[in-house]
């Protein structure tokens, strides 16, 4: 499974505040010639019309322990979004978990990006 950066945050807090931008590894940017391994040559997802969630989990494990409402940034169609973590979703076990971007349209249409997120929680204090 491929993973991002690990994000490395502390049980019970809300933030940091996690950035993403959105590509589709199947269309080049405009101006740029598309390469598979290379994702700053992807177009961004535009998403004028979705929602987009992260759903996070314990690694190794099937249940889904938080949803979070990322928060789009505009212009939309550069496939910019944000989230925070919201009051318990890192009210967790120390330890690795994982998240999956889920994209719904208006449509109805869902995507999800193939790539996982990866977060290291440790405990407070």
């Amino acid at each position: 499974m491929a993973y991002y950066d690990t994000i490395y945050v502390v049980q019970g807090d809300t933030l940091p505040e996690v950035r993403i931008t959105l590509r589709d590894s199947n269309t080049a940017a405009d101006g740029q010639t598309l390469d598979p391994d290379d994702d700053t040559t992807w177009a961004p997802i535009d998403l004028s019309d979705a929602t987009v969630r992260i759903k996070m989990r314990a690694l190794g494990e099937d249940t889904i322990s938080s949803t979070i409402l990322a928060a789009r940034q505009l212009p939309y169609t550069e496939g910019k979004v944000f989230f925070q973590f919201t009051d318990g979703a890192l009210d967790v076990d120390e330890g690795v978990y994982e998240a999956e971007i889920e994209i719904t349209y208006t449509s109805g249409s869902v995507q999800t990006v193939y790539d996982l997120l990866r977060f290291n929680v440790r405990a407070q204090f």
